[in-house]
Formats: C-alpha cells, sequence, structure tokens
C-alpha cells in the first residue's frame, strides 16, 4: 500500500468533509439530513478515486487504498460533526461503513476515470 497516496488522498478528503461539516453546522436540519449523508459518501468516492489515480495499484490494492482513505476522512469528518451536536453518536459507526464502501467503489472505478488530461484528450490507464 502506497502510504503517501493514502495520506493525501484520505487529507483531501477529509478537507473536504470538514468544509462541509462547518457549513453545515449552519445550515437548517432538513439541509443537513441531504447533504451530510450524500456529501459525506461522495468526498470518500473522491478520495477513493484519488488514492487509485495517485498509487496506481492493481486492482485489489485501489479497492483496499479507497476504502481506507474513504472510511478514514469520513470517521474524522462524523466525529467533528457528532462532536459539534450535529449528528447523533450512533452515526459514527453507519456513516463510517457506508463511506468505506463509497471509497471502495471509488477505488475500484481508476479504470473507468481518465487518468490525465494530455493535449486535450483523455488518456485511459491501461489494465493492469
Amino acid at each position: 500500500m502506497n502510504r503517501r497516496a493514502l495520506l493525501v488522498a484520505a487529507s483531501a478528503g477529509l478537507a473536504l468533509q470538514l468544509v462541509m461539516v462547518v457549513a453545515g453546522h449552519f445550515a437548517t436540519a432538513s439541509v443537513k439530513d441531504i447533504a451530510f449523508p450524500v456529501g459525506g459518501m461522495a468526498f470518500s468516492l473522491i478520495a477513493g478515486v484519488a488514492y487509485a489515480r495517485s498509487a496506481r495499484p492493481g486492482s485489489g490494492g485501489a479497492i483496499a487504498g479507497g476504502a481506507i482513505a474513504g472510511g478514514l476522512c469520513a470517521f474524522i469528518g462524523i466525529a467533528v460533526s457528532v462532536a459539534l451536536k450535529d449528528a447523533p453518536a450512533t452515526l459514527l459507526a453507519l456513516g463510517t461503513v457506508a463511506s468505506t464502501l463509497a471509497g471502495a467503489i471509488g477505488g475500484a472505478l481508476r479504470r473507468l476515470v481518465p487518468m490525465r488530461l494530455t493535449a486535450g484528450d483523455y488518456v485511459f490507464c491501461k489494465p493492469g
């Protein structure tokens, strides 16, 4: 497992999570009920894709690294939300599991997402 890629991906996901949590702290409950679960899992998916793009592991490594990056950033983001009393403590386990799954999906999507933009054309990563 590429620790540097994991740290970068989890940090990026955490930054997005924290922006959402802080902004959501001042939002209405109805906004939080939609934005927190959808945004949280989307940011974990992004962290998973970021890990897979940066580390360029095989499929299994991409899924595992994406899951760890997505779950880690979500766990910390949800813990902050619980500390701010914007989410119940019971959400910590459920939200972390859901976001870990989203991160794993992000890692698996690595073969479908363009790896870089070169001269205006998307270049897809070759399998393997």
